[in-house]
């Protein structure tokens, strides 16, 4: 294969030949063949005969053979095996002279957005937030990905912005995360490609990332350097705010074909869920209670019917206690503060399974205590279903976990105050109508 010449502008037809579908699966395993020999072989350095050369510079040719054709053939199941070759050739990087480095790199980029393609990953940024397959990496350890956290310390992602693209797009795919060792150096790189300079799909993988990550970020407690950690503290908030907002202050964006619209429903749950398990930790409360509230209070009106609300009542009701803005939270109305509580309620019998949101449920009955007086008779009626799935979900888990009760005894008591404004209510209307 590594003799043949191609031609480009040949290859952009190829999706047009009715043999493609026959042709295709073929030619991704010879395809993979080819990449694992030149990550095993392929020596730049002493390339004598410019075979290996040729060889690095087939892989960007085969991406353009595959990504029209993704249709005709099946994910590839070796993404460990093609990643492990992207490692070899990232080593080869680091130990190469300066002459063939960026060759390598050339190499690296190619060899990525082949791992890519033949696991049929879409880089699309439309995709980022809909549909992706994930692939498992269960049998890996997460040192096995530490390299790619290398790749950006060494500082590569400014010269190849889009092969750093790529590595934080299949982290995000794999769910997979670094070594222990390199997680706060990789929190780091996120928040410098979060910038608003970066490109939207850039700062957009970049919050996935931090999504994928937000447990281990949220735990800023166990970070021994004391600099670092008030580095990550400091950093961090405003960097995932810029990857939503790029432009603080600016007219919002109503296009809906822009990625950075004011308003993009999955992408604005990735970002809540992120900031709802920051708040879990009152570490955080004081750097998220300025821009990070404001974006919250603005979000209200338009998804306090929908998943969102849950996550935007755990972060307004657990930082307002010790905000210490000067812009206060006396923005929200009662009424909107029902809203939210009601729309909470809503979803959360299918949230709370997750260990953060169990916790916030005693905070979320007080919370809807407080404002349940703007509750209508209709909300009321609602809220008693919504507690009555949220107990049924409670037993579920205690009987599995053996963990709840305090819980359960509190969202009973919510159930119950519910009931009996519900039928005050009923009566007033009862005597009026007479």
């Amino acid at each position: 294969m590594i003799g043949v010449q191609f031609d480009k502008k040949d290859v952009a037809r190829v999706d047009k030949s009715s043999a493609l579908p026959q042709l295709t699966e073929s030619l991704l395993t010879h395809f993979q063949k080819a990449l694992w020999a030149c990550g095993d072989g392929g020596d730049l350095e002493n390339d004598s005969t410019g075979i290996a050369r040729r060889a690095w510079k087939l892989l960007d040719v085969i991406c353009l053979m595959l990504e029209p054709a993704k249709h005709y053939y099946s994910p590839s199941v070796h993404i460990m095996r093609n990643l492990d070759t992207c490692r070899k050739i990232y080593s080869r990087v680091r130990s190469s002279k300066e002459q063939h480095s960026w060759q390598l790199l050339d190499a690296l980029r190619h060899a990525l957005r082949f791992a890519l393609t033949a696991a049929q990953i879409s880089r699309d940024l439309t995709q980022l937030w809909y549909g992706h397959i994930y692939l498992a990496a269960d049998s890996h350890s997460p040192e096995d990905f530490d390299w790619m956290v290398d790749f950006f310390n060494d500082n590569y992602q400014s010269y190849d912005q889009e092969a750093a693209f790529d590595i934080l797009l299949l982290l995000d795919v794999m769910k997979v995360y670094c070594s222990p060792a390199k997680q706060y150096q990789f929190i780091e790189s996120l928040i410098a490609r979060m910038d608003s300079d970066m490109p939207s799909h850039s700062r957009h993988v970049a919050l996935r990332a931090a999504y994928r990550a937000r447990e281990v970020i949220a735990s800023i407690d166990d970070v021994d350097d004391a600099e670092l950690r008030d580095r990550i503290l400091t950093e961090f908030p405003p960097a995932i705010l810029t990857a939503v907002c790029p432009q603080a202050g600016a007219t919002p964006i109503e296009d809906n074909d822009d990625p950075d619209r004011a308003f993009n429903y999955t992408r604005d749950l990735c970002y809540l869920e992120l900031i709802f398990t920051l708040a879990g930790n009152s570490h955080w409360h004081p750097y998220l209670s300025g821009d990070h509230k404001n974006k919250c209070i603005s979000m209200i009106a338009t998804y306090s019917l929908a998943h969102h609300a849950f996550y935007l009542a755990g972060i307004l009701l657990r930082i307002t206690p010790e905000q210490s803005s000067v812009t206060s939270l006396d923005s929200i109305t009662g009424q909107q503060w029902w809203d939210l509580m009601r729309g909470a309620w809503l979803y959360a019998y299918c949230t709370i399974d997750k260990k953060q949101c169990f916790e916030f449920l005693p905070i979320l009955v007080e919370g809807t205590k407080r404002y349940i007086q703007n509750a209508p008779e209709y909300d009321l009626e609602q809220l008693v279903r919504d507690a009555n799935y949220v107990l049924d979900t409670l037993e579920r888990r205690d009987s599995e976990q053996g963990e709840g009760d305090g819980i359960t005894v509190a969202v009973k008591e919510l159930r119950s105050v519910a009931r009996d404004m519900r039928e005050k209510l009923v009566n007033s209307e009862e005597v009026i109508s007479l």
